[in-house]
């Protein structure tokens, strides 16, 4: 638990730039034939769901307000304060939307050329961990920065 006497840029950048960035994209060329971006969704979202359910056994309750705070007080942590800079749009018992303007994952994967990679392992599950954690919240993002957007732009809405 010492400090690295790194910046968190400068941890990502030796996370991922000189270690899964490069793993992926050699085992892509590796598995020529095979859509390695779909595969990578597919699991990605795999264990997105099933993290969404074990976020869900977890609360007390698993209803849109329960989601709504978790995800706040992830959001609020010093990790992610560090890395995403964002701000809530709409904030009600039934819809909270919010939009990301800076997040190190996208920097990081789009400096590398490789936001396919980073957009199928860290931005395409957010669907699956709502839907995991209550099918009646559903995910809209219109927009996303890994995908050259100027923000992520999530809307969640509870249908139940």
């Amino acid at each position: 638990m010492e400090n690295s006497g790194m910046s968190y840029e400068e941890v990502f950048k030796f996370a991922f730039r000189s270690g899964s960035i490069p793993l992926l994209k050699n085992l892509a060329q590796q598995l020529k034939g095979i859509d390695f971006i779909e595969m990578l969704k597919a699991v990605t979202n795999e264990m997105a769901v099933e993290a969404g359910r074990e976020m869900a056994r977890r609360s007390p309750k698993n209803d849109f307000v329960a989601y709504i705070s978790q995800n706040k007080k992830f959001y609020s942590s010093p990790f992610w304060s560090h890395v995403l800079t964002y701000t809530i749009v709409e904030d009600t018992d039934k819809l909270f939307e919010e939009k990301i303007t800076e997040c190190l994952f996208a920097k990081t994967f789009r400096e590398a050329n490789a936001s396919d990679i980073g957009y199928a392992t860290y931005c395409y599950g957010d669907f699956g961990f709502a839907e995991g954690f209550n099918p009646k919240i559903r995910l809209t993002r219109t927009k996303t920065l890994m995908q050259g957007d100027d923000c992520c732009h999530f809307r969640w809405v509870w249908e139940g």
